[in-house]
């Protein structure tokens, strides 16, 4: 099979694209043929060793994808053959990830994708869908509260605004743009705040009649942690998915209100119950129409590595490897 991997960690210049053996499912796992392999922000910083060295020989990176089952190993049921699928956490605790022809994967981590969702659509949902769920949904039904979004032009932050919204909360979410604006507003945003232009403590409590909001789910803690403060609600909560770019905040904690729970998300770790409700949920919503992906920039497998470079570059939209037409 036609592959990209990398042999130790490095920039983007170290991944290689070549000829590698096919796998073959072990024990309740399932081969998929590939379609389409999503990057992450979190695929790229792997590779960086910025977050886990490599950890094994070769590694086959990204974690997310998706395409249809060829062949299932002994304990799966053969009914799984030629199903269409969306994988997630493929390459975690794993040297092989989607950046391949074919993987082999536990079958729990092979989605069935309903029909009236594509391939490219679907590479994007493991991580991002995942994480948006579990800010939005850890500590609650969100039926008419107030959620602040910070970033929700990208691919977490949009997730998190089409499934809050769903829930029935009222969506407030920064942007650094006009066009991260309405990128917002078309996911459900009820109103954007611009943060490099207003003052966006002000711009909330204006909003929300003073009463602030009741939960945060948050990009860049470092740098929005005097927002969350000053915003959240008497028992609000803090969902966490990104710390940011820079060291901080420094503990101890301190919020204007009481009883305040900040919840650090790493989507790798959630319990399995929480992965499961996400997957029921996604599946669902994809199933009804109503979870919209966001489109970004294709890539073909010889290219991942300038698709690493453009998530590296905050690309605005899904980054898409088309790996192999079906």
């Amino acid at each position: 099979m036609k592959a990209v991997w990398y042999e130790q960690n490095g920039g983007a210049e170290i991944l290689q694209y070549g000829d590698m053996p096919d796998p073959e499912p072990g024990p309740g796992e399932v081969r998929v043929k590939i379609a389409t392999s999503g990057v992450n922000p979190s695929d790229w910083k792997r590779r960086q060793g910025l977050t886990a060295s490599i950890g094994f020989p070769r590694v086959i990176p990204n974690q997310d994808g998706a395409g249809v089952i060829d062949a299932v190993g002994d304990g799966v049921d053969s009914s799984r053959i030629g199903e269409r699928v969306w994988l997630f956490e493929s390459q975690f605790g794993r040297a092989f990830g989607t950046g391949a022809e074919y993987t082999a994967q536990p079958s729990g981590h092979a989605v069935r994708l309903p029909d009236n969702t594509d391939f490219a659509a679907a590479a994007g949902l493991g991580v991002p869908a995942m994480t948006a769920h579990r800010c939005v949904f850890s500590d609650g039904p969100v039926t008419g509260k107030t959620v602040l979004v910070t970033g929700g032009a990208g691919a977490v932050g949009r997730y998190a605004i089409q499934m809050a919204k769903l829930g029935g909360a009222s969506i407030i979410s920064t942007v650094s743009s006009d066009e991260k604006a309405q990128i917002a507003r078309d996911a459900g945003a009820d109103h954007t705040i611009n943060y490099r232009e207003e003052n966006v403590t002000e711009r909330i409590i204006e909003l929300s009649n003073s009463a602030g909001v009741d939960l945060v789910v948050e990009v860049d803690m470092a740098a929005n942690f005097p927002v969350s403060q000053q915003v959240l609600k008497r028992s609000g909560v803090l969902a966490v998915y990104s710390g940011g770019s820079s060291q901080g905040p420094a503990v101890p904690l301190s919020f204007k209100s009481t009883n305040v729970t900040v919840r650090m998300v790493l989507v790798y770790d959630m319990p399995e119950i929480a992965k499961a409700a996400a997957v029921a949920d996604i599946t669902s919503w994809l199933e009804q129409g109503k979870l919209m992906p966001f489109a970004g920039p294709h890539f073909s497998l010889e290219r991942l590595k300038d698709a690493h470079l453009a998530v590296e570059n905050a690309v605005i939209g899904k980054v898409v490897v088309d790996v192999s037409p079906l």
